[in-house]
């Protein structure tokens, strides 16, 4: 299928068109997607981390550290909920989901106050922390961490599912382009035709003259190229009289 060079500029402009597009969606779904999910985690991770510090003080005054142990372990279950721990108001650790033991990052910055950061466990991954005081951290705090991990593995699920259905889209619309070029070339390839043969004035080929049967531009072109090749043929015919009628 040969696409004429007139219209590889078009077919160009449509790559660059669906290149441009494909980049800048897949820019906004992974601004919008982790956006969305990461106030939605921060939202979550703060609600859930003030339950358990509301539960915790009945259970702390009684010092019931297994029955904490026990409703700590439970929200372990809560999709994005990777690591929960309580520590006292000097900043000792009461209970803990870690197994086997508590990281040295954990340790090392373990804060009673009610503050939220982002945390890169060794062998763990990244991490996003908030803190919750119990009694106005009279009692101690409690700290729940979210894996940002699955954020990023959700923005490459809706990335990826964007990217196939633009794809799809981009070849359907390519192969439709082409098409659509190809035929238009044909009247064109009909009309060239045409112009070498009033060049070597030949008669009008039967393809020409489906084209001037056209109500669009190929048909009015076809047309004019029949109109200017009556008036050659008609002057040729007046230069040539004079000359006959000399000769007899």
């Amino acid at each position: 299928m040969k696409i004429q060079r007139i219209n590889r500029g078009t077919l160009f402009g449509i790559f660059a068109l669906f290149l441009v597009m494909s980049l800048s969606t897949s820019a906004l779904c992974i601004y919008t997607v982790d956006t969305h999910l990461s106030n939605e985690y921060r939202t979550n991770s703060g609600g859930i981390a003030k339950t358990i510090a509301d539960a915790s003080v009945d259970i702390l005054l009684n010092r019931d550290l297994s029955t904490l142990q026990s409703f700590i372990d439970q929200f372990i279950d809560i999709q994005g909920v990777s690591y929960i721990y309580i520590t006292d108001e000097h900043g000792g650790f009461v209970a803990h989901t870690f197994v086997p033991g508590i990281p040295p990052e954990i340790i090392k910055g373990a804060r009673p106050d009610n503050a939220s950061l982002d945390r890169n466990i060794a062998g763990m991954g990244d991490f996003f922390e908030v803190s919750r005081p119990i009694l106005a951290g009279l009692a101690g705090s409690v700290h729940v961490g979210m894996d940002t991990g699955l954020i990023a593995l959700k923005i490459q699920q809706a990335v990826g599912q964007q990217v196939y259905l633009i794809s799809c889209i981009f070849l359907a619309g390519v192969v439709l382009a082409t098409w659509l070029m190809y035929r238009s070339g044909r009247h064109l390839d009909s009309l060239l035709s045409y112009a070498q043969s009033l060049a070597m004035s030949t008669a009008m080929e039967p393809k020409v003259k489906l084209v001037a049967d056209r109500n669009d531009e190929y048909g009015t072109l076809a047309h004019l190229f029949d109109y200017f090749s009556s008036k050659q043929e008609g002057a040729l015919q007046e230069q040539e009289e004079p000359g006959a009628d000399a000769h007899s």
